[in-house]
């Protein structure tokens, strides 16, 4: 029995790709989330440290991020600038990971390199959570992302997913298609030319069977057969032309009359923070979702750190440390 308590305490668990997780494990961790919207409040994780280490500026995920520790009675440490750290005198990743390892339980990590978080889950004796990595992948968003769509939807099934913007970077979108492999989604990428969906993420589509159909063109008749509208903001950031993203910023923006075809289930989603690509006229139609789906971040979020942590289900709910 002691090497059996041994045997789980040595297993780590890391939540690095959405690419990792079974249909079973997402619906585990929606029921994880459901649980903690009833309670957001408890002491789960009372005496644990939560490191969160943004390499790369955030507002909503390390906010969320950091209140789900909070709320569950953890404490906090990290930064949210590198130019505060010793990556400044020349800190490899790996020396700051594995010194952050000696105070922390867990690290929720954001990091501008694809595949830095795959890297720190292989050296860090500690689960690694990640938050963000280039344009490559960000797992928590994807997972609040499909709380929003089944608390909408009331499933995950056989829905219509629209996806509008930037989907070459959008890391959100990429994550999405590699989640919903399990659901039979079918996909409409709205895109210009520019920033059309990757070649890879179209032959992933095919290989696992995903329905996917490309415009360029956005109305309302395009978007009348959507349940979901997810919107992406073209990323400045991630352009090393300033007059590529001058040509296509301003390409695609959902205005209400638009939606005057729309679905009655029909929800737009934004993984925030917008441009203009919504306009803000719309925030007050019963289509929009986007506020409310940053909500659900701080749900998806307790149910990720727990997980990680080795905290189950059946422990959640049966939790008496609610506050």
């Amino acid at each position: 029995m002691k090497s059996q308590h041994l045997s789980k305490l040595m297993e780590k668990h890391n939540f690095v790709t959405i690419a990792d997780l079974d249909k079973e494990k997402i619906l585990y961790l929606i029921k994880s989330a459901q649980e903690f919207e009833k309670h957001p409040n408890r002491e789960l994780l009372k005496g644990k440290v939560v490191a969160t280490l943004f390499f790369e500026p955030s507002t909503r995920t390390r906010l969320s991020f950091e209140t789900a520790a909070n709320r569950l009675s953890a404490r906090v440490i990290g930064f949210s600038d590198a130019k505060v750290t010793s990556a400044t005198k020349g800190e490899t990743l790996k020396d700051t990971i594995l010194m952050v390892s000696n105070y922390a339980d867990v690290i929720v990590m954001r990091h501008y390199i694809e595949g830095a978080a795959q890297y720190a889950s292989e050296i860090a004796p500690v689960p690694i959570v990640n938050a963000g990595d280039g344009a490559h992948q960000h797992p928590s968003q994807c997972m609040l992302d499909l709380y929003s769509i089944y608390k909408t939807q009331g499933t995950l099934e056989n829905l219509n997913i629209f996806l509008v913007g930037d989907l070459k970077y959008g890391r959100t979108v990429h994550s999405l298609i590699m989640a919903m492999r399990h659901f039979n989604p079918t996909f409409h990428f709205i895109a210009p030319k520019e920033l059309a969906m990757p070649q890879e993420y179209k032959l992933y589509c095919k290989q696992h069977n995903i329905k996917y159909v490309e415009h360029t063109a956005f109305n309302e008749k395009i978007i009348a057969d959507a349940d979901i509208l997810y919107m992406t903001r073209v990323q400045k950031e991630r352009f090393s032309d300033l007059m590529e993203y001058e040509k296509v910023k301003n390409v695609y923006i959902l205005k209400n009359e638009m939606l005057k075809e729309a679905r009655p289930n029909m929800k737009i989603l934004h993984p925030l923070p917008r441009v203009n690509e919504i306009d803000y006229a719309v925030d007050e139609n019963p289509h929009a979702y986007y506020i409310q789906q940053a909500q659900n971040g701080l749900y998806a979020r307790e149910a990720i750190i727990c997980d990680v942590l080795g905290i189950t289900l059946d422990e959640i709910k049966n939790d008496k440390t609610i506050i």
